[in-house]
């Protein structure tokens, strides 16, 4: 090789070393940028650096990601707000992967990147995290709010009718629907960010008709006109005139039940100033005793039995008991059972 073939050759490869000087030189510069193409979460952050591409990604993903949500229910509505739920994704790692990826092919894969103006295609994802207990919190209020326990059938008396008072259904929030939801809604920008809250409805466990099978029996009692009055699955059945108490005695007014039933019984002698000589003793069955044929009790010592004293029926005689004819009471005794309702006004 003749002189001048040398020196070409060595004007080559100094050439070739002030190139890749230069590319190195350039390749450092380039280190702490990210390479185009790069998008972390859909965000593009080529040729940016490590903040840029944190602020980036803070204003078009997080930022739209804390919006509040509203459920509204049947006119109601609550309203989670955006704060609570405390959106956060950990940025500096999905940022040290971008700085990473930019980085692949070595640096003659990188100078020909340079020299060309080509991109890295790689999509790196974001780990967005939110406060699940907020949302279940959430869930809980609107929930306690739109829940409704169903209601039975039952009768509401009055010392001369019944009335049936209907029965009504529950309600229960879907609360793992909208949990869900919920979840879809915090994670998409631009999801709906009303939901209307679903329920389904809960059964009572006695119904409107099945409420009169509740009460085979049931009596009432009107003081004012001395009529006690039986019912059989709510309708009337039979009437009776019936004597109850006197002034400073009467008979005590409100709701009660039979508590117990007894035939021919003994005559517990309540110990009262009326009672007289008689008070605190046991009276069996007889001529004595004026609880005739039988005895329901009904409270604290008053009840309903049989009377001979049948010209005081019609009246307020007693000394709070109701008093009926004998033959009334016994077709009353053998009619109702112990825990039937009685409603006395």
């Amino acid at each position: 090789m003749g002189r001048k073939g040398k020196i070409a050759i060595v004007a080559i490869l100094a050439l070739l070393v002030l190139g890749v000087s230069a590319g190195y030189a350039y390749d450092t510069t380039q280190q702490d940028e990210i390479a185009d193409g790069v998008t972390i979460a859909g965000v593009d952050v080529g040729g940016m650096d490590a903040e840029e591409a944190r602020r980036a990604v803070r204003v078009q993903l997080l930022r739209p990601l804390r919006h509040s949500i509203r459920v509204g229910y049947d006119g109601d509505s609550w309203e989670l707000h955006g704060g609570t739920l405390k959106v956060h994704a950990d940025l500096d790692a999905a940022v040290e992967e971008a700085l990473e990826d930019s980085r692949e092919g070595g640096l003659p894969g990188r100078l020909v990147r340079y020299v060309t103006g080509g991109d890295v295609e790689e999509r790196i994802g974001a780990d967005v995290t939110y406060s699940q207990r907020a949302i279940n919190r959430f869930v809980r209020r609107v929930a306690a709010a739109v829940n409704r326990e169903a209601e039975d059938a039952t009768v509401e008396p009055s010392a001369e009718s019944l009335v049936v008072v209907k029965a009504r259904n529950g309600r229960k929030l879907r609360d793992n629907l909208l949990t869900r939801q919920l979840h879809a809604a915090v994670l998409n920008a631009d999801a709906d960010h009303t939901i209307a809250a679903r329920t389904h409805y809960t059964k009572p466990e006695v119904t409107t008709q099945e409420v009169a099978s509740s009460y085979p029996s049931y009596l009432t009692l009107d003081r004012g006109s001395y009529t006690l009055r039986l019912w059989e699955d709510l309708k009337l059945a039979k009437t009776y005139t019936v004597a109850v108490g006197q002034e400073g005695l009467e008979t005590p007014e409100g709701l009660y039940s039979i508590q117990e039933k007894e035939e021919n019984p003994t005559w517990h002698v309540p110990e009262s100033d009326w009672a007289g000589s008689l008070a605190g003793q046991d009276i069996p069955p007889g001529p004595s005793n004026p609880i005739k044929a039988r005895w329901m009790g009904i409270f604290e010592g008053a009840g309903i039995h049989g009377t001979e004293e049948t010209y005081s029926l019609g009246s307020a005689a007693s000394h709070g008991c109701v008093r009926m004819a004998i033959p009334d009471v016994e077709e009353l005794y053998d009619r109702v059972e112990v825990g039937t309702p009685i409603y006395i006004g």
